[in-house]
């Protein structure tokens, strides 16, 4: 399991006030906290908090090193993450103790690999579920799961009962709900025969046109 480090300072204040002077010195309010314990109000560097989300990971893993304490680090997990919606810019980060002997369940992105038979026969690959719910260890929680669809043919699907995930991961959704199916490629074919009837007029009235000519 990787892990990221991140600098914070703890913040005696809260508030709307408190927090904009934060933003103002590129420093962002957050909260650590975890099972049975009262929230940590820290402060975080702005900057360092953008090359972590850019990692683009669904759940990113991050090790607190909160100033001033005497344990080096916390890890803990990046539970939310407020944006301001016209600047994009992070107003406020939540971050979850995380303690490697206790189970989590979390949602694990799904990575589709191989291209179907069926869409080399000319269908359509639908993804119904991009992510799997599962509960398992801190340390042996995926970053994706790998789903094979290359031998997927027109009409046929993949359920989450057909999916293995690694050992000692547990998933959480139901196993006959479909993730992946190859369909087929539907034509419209009235629009087509619309587009062709509108067209022969047009060329029925230029040669009219001639004639009168």
């Amino acid at each position: 399991m990787e892990a990221i480090e991140l600098g914070a300072s703890i913040r005696t204040e809260s508030g709307k006030g408190p927090a904009r002077r934060l933003r103002q010195k590129e420093q962002i309010p957050a909260v650590f906290y975890g099972r049975g314990q009262d929230a940590t109000l820290l402060a975080v560097n702005a900057a360092d908090l953008m090359k972590i989300v850019k990692a683009k990971k669904k759940n990113i893993f991050i090790k607190l090193h909160i100033e001033g304490e005497k344990r080096k680090e916390h890890l803990s997990l990046l539970k939310e993450l407020q944006v301001e919606p016209v600047s994009r810019r992070f107003t406020h980060a939540d971050f979850y103790e995380i303690r490697m002997d206790h189970k989590l369940t979390l949602d694990i992105p799904l990575r589709f690999v191989g291209d179907p038979i069926g869409v080399l026969n000319g269908g359509e690959l639908q993804h119904l579920k991009r992510d799997l719910k599962v509960t398992c260890l801190p340390g042996d929680l995926p970053d994706f799961i790998d789903l094979d669809v290359s031998g997927l043919d027109i009409g046929h699907s993949i359920k989450v009962q057909d999916i293995a995930v690694p050992e000692g991961v547990t998933v959480l959704d139901p196993g006959d709900v479909g993730v992946a199916m190859v369909a087929i490629v539907k034509v419209s074919v009235p629009q087509a025969a619309e587009a062709e009837g509108a067209a022969e007029p047009a060329e029925g009235a230029a040669e009219a046109k001639k004639e009168e000519a």
